[in-house]
C-alpha cells in the first residue's frame, strides 16, 4: 500500500468504526506521519483528543506512549536517564516513553517549561542525550501534544520555540446531535468498542514507500508564490506582532504536498495550501498588542489575509504544459 490515497482511505475506514466526526484531525495525523511532522490538538475534556492518538497508532501500526504532563514532571520522565546497577557495578540506560513511534503529550502545558524542553531536541533533531550519550528515536516519529482551553489555572504557556516545532494544529470540538446520537448508539451495541477493537491496516514498510511518493509531488511555481505571498503578508499585518517563520512555510508547503497525495494527486492545488493555512500558522502568529486589546482572534486575521491574496487558478501539471 505505497500509494498514499489507499493508505490514508484505510486508516480514515477504520478508525472510521470507532471514531465519529474529526475526519480533518485523521487527516492531519496523516500528513504530519508522511512529512515527518508533529501535531498539537486542542480541546475541552472528553472530545477524545488521546482516544484519537491511540486510535490512530493502532491502525498505523505504531508503537504508542502517553505522558501525563504535570507540574512536578521531570525531563528525566520523558526522555529517560542512567540507572545504576550494583550487582554489575555499571550504570545502564532507562530509555523514556519519548522512545515511541506516537508519544502523545498529554495536556503539555500542564508541564513545566523545564519538562517541556525536553521535548525539543527529540522534536526537531529526532535524538537525544542521556548519560552524554547521544540515541537515536525510532522512525517514524512523531509527537501529538493535546492543550485543555478551558483550565488555564496552574498551566504553563508553551513558549513560542516550542510551538514553532509543530508541524500543524487542529481543534476537536464537541459533536452535533446527530452525530452524538450515533455514538450512543454504537456504544450502546457495543460497550467495548475502543481502540483495542480496530486492527492495523497499515504496514511499516508502506509508510516508507508513501513517503517516498509524497516528496515527488509537484509544486508550480504560482502556487509556492502563493504560499509565499499568505505567509508574507502576516509578517507584514499591523495586527501580528510575529508573523510565520521560515520553519512555517516549510511546514505548509510539504503538509501541502501531502494532502495532494492522500487525496489522490501528484500536484499540489491551491485549495490544499488554503485548508492547510489555520492548521499551520494558528498556533504560531503572536498577535500586536492593540490586536489584543481590540479582542481580534488569529483565525479571524488569517481570514482577511486570505481574502486579500489573489488565489492563482488550479492546474494539473499537464494543462500548464499546453
Amino acid at each position: 500500500m505505497s500509494d498514499p490515497a489507499a493508505l490514508y482511505d484505510a486508516i480514515q475506514s477504520e478508525i472510521g468504526d470507532v471514531l465519529i466526526g474529526n475526519r480533518d484531525v485523521v487527516e492531519g495525523l496523516t500528513i504530519s506521519l508522511l512529512t515527518k511532522g508533529h501535531l498539537l490538538i486542542e480541546g475541552v475534556p472528553g472530545t477524545a483528543k488521546t482516544t484519537t492518538a491511540n486510535l490512530f497508532a493502532r491502525v498505523s501500526g505504531l508503537d504508542f506512549r502517553r505522558i501525563q504532563m504535570t507540574p512536578d514532571i521531570l525531563p528525566a520522565d520523558i526522555t529517560g536517564t542512567e540507572v545504576y546497577r550494583e550487582q554489575r557495578g555499571e550504570f545502564e540506560i532507562h530509555r523514556g516513553p519519548v522512545f515511541a513511534n506516537l508519544v502523545v503529550a498529554d495536556e503539555i502545558n500542564r508541564g513545566t517549561p523545564k519538562a517541556q524542553s525536553a521535548l525539543l531536541e527529540a522534536m526537531q533533531e529526532r535524538h537525544v542525550t542521556i548519560g552524554g550519550q547521544t540515541l537515536t528515536l525510532s522512525d517514524p516519529f512523531m509527537v501529538v501534544a493535546t492543550q485543555n482551553p478551558i483550565e488555564m489555572e496552574g498551566t504553563y504557556e508553551l513558549p513560542e520555540a516550542q510551538r514553532d516545532r509543530f508541524q500543524l494544529k487542529y481543534r476537536m470540538d464537541l459533536l452535533d446531535r446527530e452525530d452524538e446520537r450515533e455514538f450512543l448508539n454504537r456504544f450502546h451495541d457495543n460497550p467495548e468498542l475502543g481502540p483495542e477493537t480496530t486492527e492495523q491496516v497499515v504496514d511499516p514498510d508502506d509508510l516508507v514507500e508513501a513517503r517516498e511518493v509524497v516528496t515527488e509531488v509537484f509544486v508550480s511555481d504560482a502556487v509556492r508564490e502563493f504560499l509565499l505571498d499568505i505567509v508574507a503578508a502576516t509578517r507584514d499585518s499591523p495586527d501580528i506582532e510575529h508573523g510565520a517563520s521560515t520553519r512555517a512555510s516549510l511546514s505548509l508547503l510539504t503538509a501541502s504536498k501531502a494532502r495532494a497525495a492522500i487525496h489522490g494527486r501528484n500536484y499540489v492545488l491551491p485549495d490544499d495550501v488554503l485548508t492547510l493555512v489555520k492548521p499551520a500558522l494558528t498556533h504560531r502568529l503572536v498577535l500586536s498588542s492593540d490586536a489584543q486589546l481590540s479582542d481580534r482572534s488569529v483565525d479571524e486575521i488569517i481570514e482577511e489575509i486570505l481574502d486579500a491574496v489573489e488565489t492563482p487558478e488550479a492546474k494539473s501539471p499537464t494543462s500548464s504544459l499546453e
